[in-house]
């Protein structure tokens, strides 16, 4: 069974930092794609940045230059550095990640799911 782990997040005020990191955890072949996604009170789920197997990086509008997404291929961890938070910030972020599994002799991609972790940004 594949699991995503979240860690990291709290609280902080407007203009602080803060990190959250999620592994990959369970019997996989692969992880593609990873990402965080969050999803504040009363609003959709929304695509915050995603990085490649190859350590290519995309980034919502709202975060380019304040968040910085990485990943350790080795250790199927993927990390987001969030600085100049702002109270816009705040939400329940989900790490997601595509993982390819060996099935039958055959390879299957599944999109996983952290259970998410929150992040408040107040004064």
């Amino acid at each position: 069974q594949v699991q995503l782990v979240e860690s990291g997040g709290g609280s902080v005020q407007p203009g602080g930092s803060l990190s959250v990191s999620c592994v990959v955890s369970g019997i996989f072949f692969r992880v593609n794609d990873m990402g965080w996604y969050r999803q504040a009170p009363g609003k959709e789920r929304e695509l915050v940045a995603s990085i490649t197997s190859g350590y290519d990086t995309n980034y919502a509008d709202s975060v380019k230059g304040r968040f910085t997404i990485s990943r350790d291929n080795q250790k199927h961890t993927v990390h987001l550095q969030m600085n100049s938070l702002k109270p816009e910030d705040t939400a329940v972020y989900y790490c997601n990640a595509e993982i390819e599994m060996l099935v039958e002799d055959s390879l299957h991609a599944l999109g996983a799911w952290g259970e998410g972790t929150l992040v408040t940004v107040s004064s």
